[in-house]
């Protein structure tokens, strides 16, 4: 699904295109920056933590960065080449008029005076999932419920609604019949029989909390909109670069980089898998051959590479290994021995291959199946001989989420609502569990480091938390901000590691060594499930995918 809205660039009832060229300055010399200016309102004067967007006509490439404390920003010049440039904006409860500059080779200057939003109405429309659930009323778990929505769309559709309780109640059933990976575009279904059950207790009260936060009994909401800080001081010191993709209803859900700088995703709504050139752009996309069709044909989840230069994609729902040579382009799928009746509502999601060349074997992942179908597989993909994974009896649970091979190639086991990490010894197969300090939450999923630490977001705790093998010991830390909601997380393997989730568009990084979080604002809404870490240069930076808005994202942060 396209967003909703593009956060923050258009003005009331503005319907044309207003080419700036006011304050259009060139110099006489050459300078580090290709255009520059000051972010200003009547409503505030100079504006620090702006994001302002340049795209030029014709690319599918835009770049943003961020105001300062004197509210000035600057594009340096190998990020702009001449031509002419869309500008846009995010700062919420502002708005831009449409805007475009002609970027020559000489620097040019341009100030951009924001209009504050005054409709209740149009500042809904901006606010992040998160800062939607800050603002509505409700008890934890209420919100924690109303958090899953965020799976399929933005909150916006469900608050801006109009169903009455009873109403309500029979879309939260139809929700529940949907994949966790449907969109608008893409509405899958899970399989079943075409029967439809009476409404349960639980739907019916969440639909009455949902028809009491949203407009079927007023005009405008009748709680407060509550927005986050606009980022400050080292939050600001930082380049985006955003990528379309070419495709309106790609869904990027994970991504990796190839020996030569290239990024490959996975798609979560459709049947390929792509590889974008971060230089140029371009995008080059292979489809998946399937073997299940109709409603069960959705996507795939993780996407991973091994020593070989090897693309793997846990096709979920096809219930395969897909692995694919860039070099030959051949393209393989390799099948669990079960039953496709035992399928039901298997997915195929993880695998791990990095250290497949230890010992010939990876590591798969099925969930949200029935019977044998699911939990973890040690996978043999040349003799394709797949070992389940079993447990002595009265073990803890170990139905993960996400697998993760250490360079010895044992596995590394979470799920983020189990709040243990467990490790499969890749000879034996024998498990060990260990327990988090803090109870409640687990992690969702991780990597693992050059010292073989794993590093995980902790999902529902709303923190970051590291597994150190040697030690035995699990350290946790706690993100600043209410609803980040941590998805993923990697370490650079020097200082600092990188998490972001699906509600407030935060991308956060910590230094391990000082404990200082620093916070980045994504440009636009952003659904992010992956983390990539970037960990060539001086500093990290941090690539995502927008599952919602077919888009892939850079952050580089400027300073330490």
């Amino acid at each position: 699904m396209r967003r909703v809205i593009h956060l923050a660039t258009l003005a009331a009832g503005t319907t044309v295109l207003v080419a700036v060229f006011v304050g259009l300055v060139l110099a006489q010399n050459p300078s580090p920056s290709a255009l520059t200016g000051k972010v200003t309102s009547q409503a505030e004067g100079a504006m620090e933590g702006v994001l302002v967007g340049a795209k030029k006509a014709g690319s599918p490439i835009t770049t943003w960065v961020v105001s300062n404390a004197q509210g000035q920003y600057s594009f340096p010049r190998q990020r702009l080449e001449p031509g002419q440039y869309t500008i846009s904006i995010r700062a919420v409860g502002f708005e831009l008029p449409k805007t475009s500059v002609e970027v020559t080779a000489q620097p040019a200057h341009l100030d951009l005076q924001l209009n504050k939003v005054t409709s209740t109405s149009r500042l809904a429309m901006q606010l992040s999932n998160g800062e939607w659930l800050m603002s509505v009323p409700g008890t934890q778990e209420q919100k924690l419920s109303l958090g899953g929505c965020v799976n399929c769309h933005t909150l916006q559709r469900v608050l801006f609604s109009r169903f009455d309780a009873g109403e309500m109640a029979q879309v939260v059933q139809r929700m529940t019949m949907h994949t966790n990976n449907s969109s608008l575009l893409h509405p899958w279904m899970r399989p079943n029989d075409g029967r439809v059950a009476p409404l349960a207790a639980g739907q019916i009260a969440f639909g009455k909390y949902l028809s009491s936060i949203n407009l079927s009994g007023a005009d405008m909401f009748e709680f407060s909109l509550k927005t986050l800080p606009r980022p400050k001081g080292k939050a600001t010191q930082v380049i985006y670069t955003t990528y379309d993709l070419p495709r309106r209803d790609a869904s990027p859900h994970d991504e990796v980089f190839d020996a030569e700088g290239n990024i490959w995703y996975s798609d979560f709504n459709s049947q390929f898998i792509g590889k974008l050139d971060p230089k140029t752009g371009k995008v080059v996309e292979y489809p998946i051959p399937q073997n299940r069709f109709g409603q069960i044909a959705q996507g795939g989840l993780q996407i991973d590479i091994d020593k070989e230069g090897r693309i793997y994609y846990g096709n979920m729902s096809q219930m395969q290994i897909v692995r694919f040579d860039p070099k030959t382009e051949k393209m393989e799928t390799f099948k669990p021995p079960i039953r496709e009746s035992e399928f039901g509502d298997g997915h195929l999601t993880m695998i791990d291959p990095a250290f497949q060349h230890v010992d010939g074997k990876l590591w798969a992942n099925v969930a949200f199946a029935t019977g044998e179908a699911g939990g973890t597989w040690h996978v043999d993909l040349a003799t394709n001989t797949w070992t389940r994974v079993t447990y002595p009896p009265g073990s803890p649970l170990a139905l993960a989420y996400d697998v993760v091979a250490d360079s010895k190639n044992n596995m590394y086991g979470m799920q983020m609502n189990n709040d243990k990490i467990w490790v499969t010894n890749g000879k034996t197969l024998e498990t060990v569990w260990y327990d988090f300090p803090t109870k409640g939450a687990g992690c969702r999923r991780g990597h693992l480091d050059s010292q073989d630490r794993l590093w995980c977001g902790v999902f529902h705790g709303n923190g970051l938390a590291m597994f150190d093998a040697k030690t035995k010991k699990i350290t946790e830390w706690k993100v600043p901000t209410s609803w980040t909601r941590p998805y993923d997380a990697q370490f650079d393997d020097k200082t600092y590691v990188w998490t972001a989730g699906m509600d407030n568009d935060l991308a956060v990084r910590l230094n391990v060594q000082t404990g200082e979080f620093t916070e980045y604002l994504l440009p636009h809404e952003t659904n992010v499930r992956h983390v990539e870490v970037q960990k060539s240069g001086a500093l990290s930076s941090l690539w995502l995918g927008d599952q919602h808005g077919n888009t892939i994202i850079r952050v580089e942060p400027l300073v330490p």
